[in-house]
Parts: structure tokens; sequence; C-alpha cells
């Protein structure tokens, strides 16, 4: 093997066994061992449907929306582990069922990232919700308002490579910080991220809007988190 490429496109099990044969071949075998460490390590194990269900049972919960309307057309709400699209048109409310959703989320349960593309989020407009919700007294309502807006985090992302940057730097945040915990990801509006990615036969934007996805369902389905995207037209990489 003459290259990194040549070791890589080779069968590993093929690999060992050519090396148990070479008596200078501690080099090869030593990578070897590597690549399989490195393999096991990343490889997530087979599960069957018993095992599945009792994740789902045990980790994957719905989180209401604190409109009983909309949970009862989910089925019960935002379901952790999975990704939720709200498509319609412009001004159809979509970013006040965001509001709602954070909201209810933020001031019930706790974290909440929320990806602004529009420069749109309302910190005005999340205090008359968490007024209108929280059934608290006048003299309670200010304390449960600043922790809510405290369990909010909001990031402005304009172009798909600031939203990619944020969740790639989001996974490492929920992988290395024990008590850094997310229990919704909102994004509003994904539209004016991959449209301008999508125009003729671009396959890199393509590429782009996967590999969103991907990291999308990854982090909903791994750290057991509710995920929500508004958008102008459905997309399929969800």
């Amino acid at each position: 093997l003459s290259t990194v490429e040549d070791f890589l496109v080779h069968d590993v099990h093929k690999l060992v066994a050519s090396a148990e044969q070479l008596s200078n071949s501690d080099g090869l075998k030593q990578g070897i061992n590597q690549l399989l460490s490195i393999v096991e390590t990343c490889h997530q194990p087979w599960m069957n449907g018993l095992v599945l269900l009792e994740d789902r049972e045990q980790n994957k919960h719905c989180l209401s929306t604190g409109c009983k309307s909309l949970d009862v057309l989910l089925q019960g709400g935002l379901r952790e582990g999975h990704v939720t699209e709200l498509v319609g048109p412009s001004s159809s409310g979509k970013t006040q069922v965001c509001f709602q959703v954070a909201s209810n989320v933020a001031m019930k349960l706790g974290g909440v990232v929320y990806l602004d593309s529009g420069n749109s989020f309302s910190p005005t407009r999340i205090k008359q919700i968490v007024t209108r919700i929280s059934g608290s007294a006048e003299n309670q309502v200010n304390g449960i308002l600043q922790q809510a807006l405290r369990n909010i985090e909001c990031h402005a992302v304009f172009d798909i490579y600031a939203l990619l940057n944020v969740l790639h730097q989001l996974q490492l945040n929920l992988e290395s910080q024990a008590g850094y915990k997310v229990r919704l990801i909102i994004i509003d509006s994904i539209s004016s991220l991959i449209a301008p990615i999508l125009g003729g036969n671009n396959a890199q934007g393509h590429a782009l809007m996967v590999s969103v996805g991907y990291l999308l369902k990854k982090l909903a389905d791994r750290q057991n988190i509710a995920v929500v995207v508004s958008n102008l037209i459905f997309y399929s990489c969800w």
C-alpha cells in the first residue's frame, strides 16, 4: 500500500490477514488497529425493535406547544427525536407558532435554541405570550418571564454556512458540557437560507441542504431534542 487512499479502499479484514503473513508489517498492523478503534467508536450499535420502543417510551416524549388545538393536531405535541416542519405562505402565522412553542417550552421545560434567519425574533412578543399562558398572579409573572427569556438562546443566522456553524457548535456543547441541556431547536425560517443555494443544477447546494437535514435529525435523535423548522416550501431532506 503506497497511499492513504489505497489503505482506505481495501477490505480491513483482508488487510489484517495480509499483515499477519508479513514479518515487517508492524506499522500496517498499528494503522489497522487505529482504524478499527475509530470505526468502533463512531459506529452506532444496531438496535432491535424492542430497544427502539423502550428508547421511545423512556426518552422520546411529546412537548406541549401551549396550544391545546395544536397539540391535538400533532397528536400530543412536538415529538423529541423528530423534526417537525411548518409549511405555509408568507404571513400565514408560522413565526407566531414558533414564538408560542418557544415561550411554552422555555417557561415550563428548559432550554430552547432559536435560530433566526430573518431578524424577526421579538422578546416583546415572547413577553406577551408568557404573560398570557403563565396563569400566575401579576407579581409572579416577572420572575417567570425572566426565567423563560434566559432559557431561550437566540442566534442570528443569515446564510447556510452560519447555520451549519451554529449547529456544529451546538452539537459540540451538548456532547462536552454535562450541564448543557436543550429541549427544543427552532429554525425560523429555513427558506431564505436554502433558496440561494438551490438555483439550477447546483449539486453543492443540494449537498449543503442534505447536510443540514442530516445534522438536525442527528441532534434530534441522539440528544432527545424536538426540532421545529418553518418553511415557505416543503423540502424532503428532513
